[in-house]
């Protein structure tokens, strides 16, 4: 049985493609459009999974991400 893992995923433009991170892993990933962004950084977020032994996702793994908007006055 394959166990499924919800972590976040913040996209954003940078310049004429789009950045991906995984806050939690602190993993990035890029694309030509969002969902390739996206796809691709759920392709490095699973190979890191293969990859990496256990004390390592334990160490590299945020058990609690926020993610808000802030309202800052400026000037």
């Amino acid at each position: 049985m394959t166990a499924i893992q919800q972590l976040t995923a913040i996209i954003e433009r940078e310049g004429d493609g789009y950045v991906s991170l995984c806050p939690e892993l602190d993993i990035a990933s890029q694309g030509d459009s969002v969902e390739e962004a996206k796809s691709n950084l759920m392709e490095a977020v699973q190979l890191f999974f293969e990859v990496a032994d256990d004390s390592e996702i334990e160490h590299r793994l945020h058990a609690e991400v926020f993610v808000t908007r802030l309202e800052v006055p400026i000037g």
